[in-house]
C-alpha cells in the first residue's frame, strides 16, 4: 500500500514537472525567437559595461557595487517590459481560454511563465560575469561582496518580475500591465528613500518592506535568512495573487 502511494506520488511530481516544463519551453523560446530579446541583452550588457568602466577608470575602484545598484534600476524598466505580454496578449488574442482549457492547472502555467521570463534575465544577468572576470585580474576584489551581488540582483529581479506576471494577469493591454509593473517595482525599490520623513515605528516596517534594503544586505556579502526569506515572500505571494486572478476569469 505505502509502495503504491509512492509511485503515484512519484507519477504526480512528475506530471506537474512535465506540465510546467511544457509552458517555461513554449515561453523561453518565443523569447529567443524575438530579435527584441536579443536587443534587450545587447543593450543591457553595453549599459553595465559603461557603469563598470566609469568605476575602474574615474573612481579608480575594483568593485562591481555601482554596476549591481545600476543594474537594479534599469531592471525596473526592462522587466516589466519583458513580462508584459506574458498573460495580456493571450488575454487580448483570446488564446488564454484555449490555454486554460488544457490539461494544466493554473499554478502550473504561471509558474512555468515566471521561470521562463526569470530564466531569461538571469541570462542577461550572467552575461556580465566578464566583468567580474576582468576586474579580479584589474586589482584586489571582495568576492563575497560580488557573488552576494550577483545572488542578491538575480532575487530582486525575481520580485520583479513576479509582479510583472501578476500586472500582466490583470488586464489584456500591454502598455497598462506595463505601467501597473513598473509603479509596484519602483515604488518597492524606492519605499526605503522616504524614511526620513516618516515616525519611527512606520519607517521600520517601510524599511523592511523595500526591495532596496533587502538587496543592499545581501550585496555587501551577508546572507541573512530574514532578506531569502523576504524575496521568497513576495515572489510566492505575487504567483498566488496570478493565479488567483486567473482563476477568477473562469466564475
Amino acid at each position: 500500500m505505502e509502495l503504491n502511494l509512492s509511485i503515484k506520488s512519484l507519477k504526480t511530481y512528475f506530471k506537474v514537472f512535465e506540465n510546467t516544463g511544457t509552458i517555461f519551453r513554449k515561453e523561453i523560446r518565443s523569447y529567443f525567437n524575438s530579435t527584441i530579446a536579443y536587443i534587450v541583452i545587447t543593450v543591457f550588457f553595453i549599459l553595465m559595461g559603461w557603469f563598470y568602466a566609469s568605476t575602474i577608470f574615474l573612481v579608480n575602484l575594483a568593485t562591481l557595487r555601482d554596476m549591481f545598484e545600476s543594474a537594479g534600476i534599469i531592471f525596473l524598466f526592462v522587466v516589466p517590459a519583458i513580462t508584459m505580454r506574458l498573460f495580456a496578449e493571450e488575454k487580448k488574442s483570446g488564446t488564454i481560454e484555449l490555454l486554460l482549457t488544457k490539461p494544466l492547472k493554473d499554478w502550473e502555467i504561471v509558474v512555468g511563465k515566471f521561470l521562463a521570463a526569470w530564466a531569461f534575465v538571469a541570462v542577461a544577468i550572467l552575461l556580465t560575469l566578464i566583468y567580474y572576470i576582468t576586474i579580479s585580474i584589474l586589482g584586489e576584489v571582495d568576492h563575497g561582496a560580488v557573488i552576494g551581488g550577483y545572488i542578491g540582483l538575480l532575487l530582486m529581479t525575481g520580485v520583479y518580475t513576479a509582479l510583472g506576471i501578476l500586472a500582466s494577469s490583470l488586464t489584456e493591454n500591454q502598455i497598462v500591465a506595463f505601467i501597473l509593473s513598473l509603479f509596484l517595482c519602483v515604488v518597492l525599490f524606492f519605499i526605503d528613500k522616504t524614511l526620513i520623513i516618516l515616525p519611527e515605528f512606520l519607517a521600520g516596517v517601510l524599511q523592511f518592506i523595500s526591495v532596496h534594503y533587502h538587496f543592499s544586505n545581501i550585496a555587501r556579502g551577508v546572507l541573512d535568512t530574514r532578506d531569502l526569506i523576504y524575496f521568497l515572500s513576495i515572489i510566492g505571494f505575487s504567483l498566488y495573487i496570478t493565479e488567483y486572478s486567473l482563476e477568477k476569469r473562469k466564475w
